[in-house]
């Protein structure tokens, strides 16, 4: 199986067997049908004389989704800012022309794309154009994230939007790609085991942050990050288990068996950050997990904000913004 044209005639992509399918000329039903699998969002017939033939494909693996695209006809797609997922885009045939973050590209032959989750994105999609999307949950791509930073996220992961797909890099992710098409083609419960759908999750992460360049790609491809001492590695983890606890210097400092000094040196040195911060962005995350979890009749922002240990509810909301650029009270609300 051939993602990426060339002057060859390419083998064709395999249907996914037992993937969630729809095709209609309906522009409505067609955007509805994008609302499910990814968005609310605005589709408009660019060619009034010229039927649309929308069909997808889209299977979905933890908190990954791949699918398969086209709308046979020319149409704009508006789905405003991704906010909860980011969508890499692998072009099969077509041409798309794509708004985002402020710059556009051009997604056609040996170029793909990446829409982040945060900035409103405006998708041209030329008729006779076809391609493959692979659905990354935020929350599972930042998890992950952090995890192999070994510290918290002090802003949005930012990929580059233009994806060059015929390099090393692209063609590591084509063909990680390939395998997960050509295995869902053969048996659609090829991933349906705990283990086997974890490390699908897991490796197309790790190879999107490490194959497409970000705002902390620098960071992860560095040495420094493997070397932290073992002390950092337990005081983090005694945060995440204990976040929702009063949590002092002194404790940590007790729990790790070494002086606030060195806590406070290892964390500026290993991490780029100081311990406190790291608990702050630790809380930060949970208050917006679990704004999203509840509903406006089941709690309110200030009582999940004090749960979690902020106190100085104006404060909280200009951080929190700032963080997932949003208010809490629109987290809440969707």
């Amino acid at each position: 199986m051939e993602l990426i044209g060339h002057k060859a005639e390419p083998a064709p992509v395999p249907v996914m067997v037992g993937a969630d399918l729809f095709q209609t000329q309906d522009v409505e039903e067609a955007r509805q049908w994008g609302v499910r699998a990814f968005c609310e969002n605005r589709l408009k017939k660019v060619d009034g004389l010229r039927p649309i033939n929308a069909r997808m494909h889209l299977r979905k693996v933890r908190g990954v989704g791949f699918g398969r695209i086209t709308y046979g006809g020319a149409v704009d797609i508006d789905p405003g800012c991704l906010d909860s997922f980011y969508l890499v885009q692998v072009p099969l045939s077509g041409r798309e022309v794509i708004d985002t973050g402020g710059q556009t590209v051009c997604s056609a032959g040996k170029v793909g794309s990446v829409i982040n989750a945060t900035g409103a994105s405006l998708i041209r999609h030329e008729a006779n154009t076809e391609k493959l999307v692979v659905r990354v949950e935020r929350e599972v791509l930042e998890r992950n994230c952090i995890q192999h930073l070994g510290h918290a996220l002090r802003q949005p992961i930012g990929f580059q939007p233009s994806m060059t797909l015929d390099g090393v890099a692209g063609s590591r992710w084509t063909g990680l790609l390939r395998w997960i098409y050509e295995s869902f083609a053969v048996d659609d419960q090829c991933f349906d085991s705990p283990i086997m759908s974890a490390q699908v999750e897991q490796t197309v992460i790790a190879t999107l942050l490490s194959a497409q360049p970000h705002n902390y790609s620098e960071e992860l491809n560095g040495e420094e990050r493997s070397i932290a001492p073992a002390f950092v590695k337990r005081i983090e983890r005694y945060i995440e288990d204990h976040a929702d606890q009063p949590i002092t210097i002194v404790d940590l400092a007790e729990h790790a068996g070494v002086s606030s000094r060195s806590i406070f040196n290892g964390f500026r040195r290993f991490r780029n950050t100081s311990p406190m911060l790291y608990l702050k962005e630790v809380r930060m995350r949970r208050v917006n997990e679990e704004l999203k979890r509840c509903r406006p009749s089941e709690t309110t922002v200030t009582t999940v904000a004090y749960h979690w240990g902020f106190t100085h509810l104006g404060h909280f909301t200009t951080d929190y913004k700032r963080r997932f650029g949003e208010s809490p009270s629109q987290t809440l609300a969707r």
